[in-house]
Order: C-alpha cells, then structure tokens, then sequence
C-alpha cells in the first residue's frame, strides 16, 4: 500500500514528491445521491483531493443517540471512487458557517467557554465521541488502501484559546483512534492565531484568500520546516439575512490562487469553497459582529453557494474555468471532462396549499414536554437545537399600565398579549437588534395573557461567543418585577422527520376564499390576525430534476419536500429569495411539499417550483 508523509518541504508518497491540489466539498451539505456528481466536478476542475469537516452536532443530536454517523465513511469510499485523495478535519469544531461551529447544544449548554478546553466533562464527552467516529477514517487510511492522507487536530485554535494542555491530549486520543497518516492544524496567518494554535510535531498550515507569499512568510517565522499549504483559500464567502449578495471577482481569486502555487516549490493548497453546497434543515450558524465579536446577531442565509467556482446546483461558473486554468499547468496530463450537469425539472410547478394547522397547535402536538418554571428556559434548558419556543405567562390584576419588556433577547422574538402581537424583535429591520432587551411600545395593564415566541437564528460558530445559549437569558419583567410561573414548551425542527405525526395533524381546509385579505372567518379559516401554522399541498410532478422553489406571500419559516427539510426562506431580509430543490428529492407523480410558516402568510397560500437558470445558481 503506498505511504504518505510530510517531507522537509514537500509532500511525499511513496517518496516520491507530490502537490495537494485539494477542495472542500461538506458531505453534510450536498444530498447524497448527488456526491458523485460533485466529486467529479472536482477532479475536472483539476484538483486531485477532497476536503471534509465533520459536524459533531448533526451526527449525536442527543448525548448516546447516533445519527448517520456512517455517512462519513460512504463519502470517503465516494472520493476514492472518484480517484481523489481525501483531507478530513473532524473538529471537533469545525466553524465552518454551521451551527454552534459544530458543537453539540447539549455540551455547550453547560459548559460555556469551558468547551474546547481540557476539562474533564468536554473531553469525556469528546472522547467517547471520537472513538465511535474515527475508526471508519482509520480504516480508508491511504496505507490500508483508502483515500485519506491526512487528518486534522482541532480547528482555527488560535482565534480561540491557547490550552496547549487540551491540544496534546486532543492530538494523543485522534491517535488512540487508529490514525496513523499525518497531522496537522491550520490558523490564520497572524503571530497570535499561530502562537496559540500550533502543534508541537505537527504539521502547521495556514488559512487565507489573498497574498500568499506574506501568509507563508508569517508562518516560517514559527514553523521553520514542512510543506506550505493553505488549508483554507477563501475564492468567494457566505451571506447573511439581511446583507448582500458577496461575490469575489473570478479574475482575481484565479490570480490569488496561482500566487500560492507559485509562493513555494510544492505548495499545496485546498480551495474553500470548492463547491458549498446548502445549509439544509436550519443548520447554519451566526456570527457577531463587533471587534470583540460582541455586537449584532448576524444569521447566515440558508444557501452555502459561496460564490464557489462550482455553484449550488453542481454546475461550473466563470471562476471554474478560471481557476480550472491555473489547476491544468500543475497538473500531469490532460483534465477529465467536465461532466454533464444535473437533470432540472423539466416543467414549473405551482402547489395550491390545501389544509392548514395553526402554530399553536403544531407546537402543542409535536412540541417537547412542557415545562413551567420562575425564569423562561434558554433553548438549550429545554433542549432545543433548531427551532422555536413559546413561553406563556399571566400577568396578576388588576394593576395600572406598566412597561413591558424582555431582558437578554438573543434571537428573533414576537410578544402577543391577549391574542394580539404587540411587539417584533429580529424581524426585518430588526436583525440588528436580536441580542438586545425588548421593551413593548406600549405598557401593559394587569390582569392579561401574554405569548412570547422565540426563534433560533443559529447559534454562533465563530468567537469568543461560541456556545452561548439561545432564547431569552434573563426574564420577563412588568416594569422592575419579574413575572414568574412561566410555561415554555419548545418544537425541534427535527420533530418534523416523523412523518406520521406530521400527517397526523388535525389539518383544515383552506381556499384562496379565507386569504388574511378578506373578512370570511367561517369555521375552519385561518383567523386573519393569525396566519401562522403548517401548511401542506400535494403536487404533480413529470420530469424531475433540480429546481428552485419560491414562496410569494409568505414571510419567514421553513420548508419540506417529501419530507426533505430545505431550510429557512425569509425573501423579505435577502439577499437570498428561494430554496435550491435537490433533484433526488422530488418523485415522479405525487409529491408533497409542508411550510411551517412563523410570521403570518399574505393572499395566497402557493410555493412554485421550477428548474434551475444560468442567472440563478443559488437563488439569490
């Protein structure tokens, strides 16, 4: 089996030097059906190795509870299928625009800032953890006749912390493990982030989008031997609610690229992102902003596109012919052929939603217990990881008008008493301001009900903020008083994969008659101060393919087809105004799409679907 080590300034298999022309395509964020689709757009981009995180969260939602945490493994096998060598980077942060950066929301609930450190209860858990992963990495070793040639130890530790303690029992226990191929870290281009971040043995490398040669030279001042490589070259970036559109110009990012190639014989490089892909099912992180990352809330967009050289829906974009230029001169040989794109949906589809339930009782069907306590629970006391929660409270009487407010919102939340919304924090607009205290415009007299629904917008993966917990961290107050004896019950997006329930519901009828608009309140319409709920519609499809599916009228929530959760829609913030539809989700004949929709839908109740266009490769 051939054998892969870190020379003095090359790579090496076999002893032979080689040049790792890598990309970071995330499992976790192409449908799996379409891996093969995207590996080998990879390889005739000109790239003859794949990168991966792994998000601890997704695949251990519960402490002991599994989920598809083989998926790892099928893509490994999927790389090598498609001659490509293999970097995985398992964390166990990964930041990587994803929730939490990754973390599980049952470990950082308790622990806080102790993450990520040597403390005892984080790594028993990481422990546990790793040995139950890395074995299926071990075993497609590039020695044992797999794919992988090196294995990441922890992730951007120096934008973080500085326990040297934790990063040699991290580095021991990914040993314990079984992995034998190289290891190394990466970190930003700054004495700081490489003072805190490096590895004693371990090979250093270095993220960034732009002028390699002063990146590399940062680096030989604390690492004088070993390969150069840039783990991360930034060719693009993400988007945020609320923000614009970013793009890098693909002239430029090709220039950037060919100057890392060139800064060193052997310099290797691993391009982020060389195809991002979606954030499916409410799975993108936060970030603050703020020099101390202590500002505004700022949620990312449910597009990963990142204005990659391949798009969202696999297929090649100008910066792919740009950058496939530069790959073809370090490489030996011809580049394969680009492959054919995905098939699209071969006729639009417009889906008339026909039964409704309203939010209240979604919540209360397929919500967790609920819980009544002195304060509001965060979401992580209520084990929340992506969702919402409704806490209700009464306020004694009979007592004068009183300022109303909540204390350390850090989400979007809307207060309603007596049946009626009296107040929005996070919506559009209000982005801005989803982390600070919200007082109602208007006091509040005593005896009254009041609702407060909040929302996850993802939790932050970036910071010293990293892990804070979600909802509202102080009380509700009626002028300086608390109001006690609150009743909370949250609703986990992924209360929605049992599809039983789902269809369970006690759904009603709904015509485009009982639209908000119009004052028909017959029995069984949606009130029209109250459109929130789940809606469902059946729809027909012949020739399926990927599509784009868009929501006029509605506000803000999410979205399943077949059962497939899109991800969050909010066209009114943007830049982002529809969904990408993977091809593999749609079925031939009867299909079925359910919108949770949050803030209260206008005239009609539709979605549309239709195939993808050149002009709009991710929807935005």
């Amino acid at each position: 089996m051939p054998e892969f080590s870190v020379g003095e300034e090359e790579f090496l298999v076999d002893g032979r030097p080689v040049r790792l022309l890598s990309g970071a395509l995330h499992y976790f964020r192409v449908h799996e059906e379409q891996w093969g689709h995207r590996l080998a757009m990879l390889r005739a981009l000109g790239l003859n190795c794949v990168e991966t995180y792994v998000p601890w969260n997704l695949h251990e939602p519960a402490p002991g509870r599994l989920h598809e945490v083989e998926a790892l493994g099928r893509f490994l096998d999927a790389a090598h299928a498609a001659g490509l060598w293999a970097i995985v980077r398992p964390g166990p942060y990964i930041c990587a625009e994803w929730e939490n950066g990754g973390l599980p929301h049952w470990l950082t609930g308790p622990l806080g800032a102790r993450v990520r450190t040597r403390d005892p209860e984080f790594l028993g858990a990481l422990e546990r953890w790793y040995h139950r992963l890395l074995p299926q990495v071990a075993e497609r070793q590039i020695d044992r006749g797999g794919p992988v040639v090196m294995v990441q130890v922890e992730n951007e530790y120096g934008s973080y912390g500085s326990d040297e303690v934790y990063l040699a029992r991290l580095t021991e226990l990914t040993r314990e493990c079984g992995i034998t191929v190289p290891l190394f870290t990466s970190d930003g281009p700054e004495d700081q982030m490489l003072s805190g971040g490096l590895i004693p043995g371990l090979l250093a490398t270095v993220n960034f989008g732009s002028d390699a040669r002063t990146a590399f030279e940062t680096l030989r001042r604390h690492r004088s031997g070993g390969p150069l490589m840039c783990m991360e070259f930034w060719c693009g970036w993400f988007d945020r609610w609320g923000g614009k559109h970013v793009v890098r110009d693909p002239a430029d990012a090709a220039a950037a690229l060919r100057e890392v190639l060139e800064s060193a014989p052997g310099a290797s490089v691993n391009v982020y992102m060389a195809h991002g892909g979606t954030n499916f099912a409410g799975w993108a992180g936060a970030n603050r902003s703020g020099e101390l990352n202590g500002g505004e809330l700022e949620p990312d967009v449910t597009s990963y596109d990142y204005d990659a050289p391949i798009d969202e829906a696999g297929r090649p974009t100008e910066k792919f012919w740009r950058m496939r230029e530069v790959f073809a001169e370090f490489q030996e040989g011809p580049l394969p052929a680009v492959p054919a794109p995905w098939p699209v949906l071969a006729a639009p589809v417009r889906a008339e939603c026909a039964g409704w339930v309203p939010l209240d009782e979604v919540v209360t069907a397929l919500g967790g217990p609920e819980s009544v306590t002195a304060l509001p629970p965060t979401f992580e006391e209520l084990d929340v990881d992506r969702g919402l929660v409704r806490h209700r409270v009464d306020i004694p009487g009979p007592r004068r008008p009183l300022r109303l407010s909540l204390s350390g919102v850090r989400d979007l939340a809307a207060v309603y008493v007596d049946g009626a919304r009296a107040a929005i924090r996070g919506g559009a607009s209000g982005i801005e301001s989803a982390h600070a205290d919200l007082v109602l415009a208007e006091p509040v007299a005593g005896p009254a009900s009041v609702e407060v629904w909040v929302e996850s917008l993802g939790r932050v993966n970036y910071g010293p903020r990293l892990g804070e917990s979600k909802g509202i961290t102080g009380g509700i107050l009626h002028e300086l008083q608390f109001v006690h004896g609150v009743r909370s019950q949250g609703l986990r997006l992924d209360a929605f994969d049992d599809a039983g329930a789902v269809a369970a519901l006690p759904y009603r009828a709904l015509t485009e008659a009982t639209a908000p608009e119009t004052t028909d309140e017959a029995e069984g319409s949606p009130s029209p101060a109250d459109t929130r709920g789940l809606y469902r519609a059946a729809f027909e499809v012949r020739g399926p393919g990927d599509a784009q599916l868009s929501l006029p009228s509605w506000a803000r929530g999410f979205v399943w087809v077949n059962g497939f959760c899109l991800g969050r829609y909010w066209p009114a913030e943007g830049p982002q105004e529809s969904l990408y539809v993977p091809g593999p989700v749609l079925r031939e004949g009867a299909n079925e799409v359910w919108v949770l929709e949050l803030e209260g839908r206008g005239a009609t109740a539709h979605v549309e679907l239709a195939g993808q266009t050149e002009d709009s490769p991710s929807g935005e």
